[in-house]
């Protein structure tokens, strides 16, 4: 069985391209995903300068590749459900290059940098508009269970 799920963001926008003869869409972009390790190991790693997250390379066929392109950029999260496609070539020096890519069956478009401004709200959470003059602030209560 080959199947992977990944959440991440977006490293840089997709490019979007469509094939000659077909004029089937696709587009291309990499995605950062998280290691997964404690703060205390992701911190000793930011300071020896290594990388915690994986840079993961998704491939996005028809329409789902359109609407990537449309509404996916630097920073958006997203989580894509697809299939691993390994493959090989030869560069103009004879050299043979490997290449892992994740090609996307669906991609869910969760979130975004910019995703509380899009939804109407600022970055500190304000109600967006809503006059909260009326609004009684709630005390601290140390009897509420959580």
């Amino acid at each position: 069985m080959n199947h992977v799920v990944l959440i991440g963001r977006l490293v840089r926008d997709p490019e979007l391209r469509f094939i000659a003869g077909s004029g089937r869409a696709v587009a291309n972009f990499t995605m950062a995903v998280d290691k997964g390790m404690s703060k205390d190991k992701k911190a000793e790693l930011q300071a020896q300068g290594k990388p915690t997250a994986d840079f993961i390379r998704i491939v996005v066929w028809g329409k789902t590749a359109e609407l990537c392109a449309d509404y996916l950029n630097k920073g958006s999260q997203v989580a894509v459900n697809g299939s691993i496609n390994t493959g090989q070539y030869k560069t103009p020096n004879g050299e043979t290059r490997y290449t892992t890519d994740v090609v996307a069956r669906n991609v869910e478009f969760i979130g975004g940098r910019n995703s509380n401004k899009q939804l109407g709200l600022s970055d500190d959470l304000s109600m967006g508009g809503i006059d909260t003059s009326d609004f009684q602030s709630i005390e601290d209560d140390d009897d509420i269970p959580f």
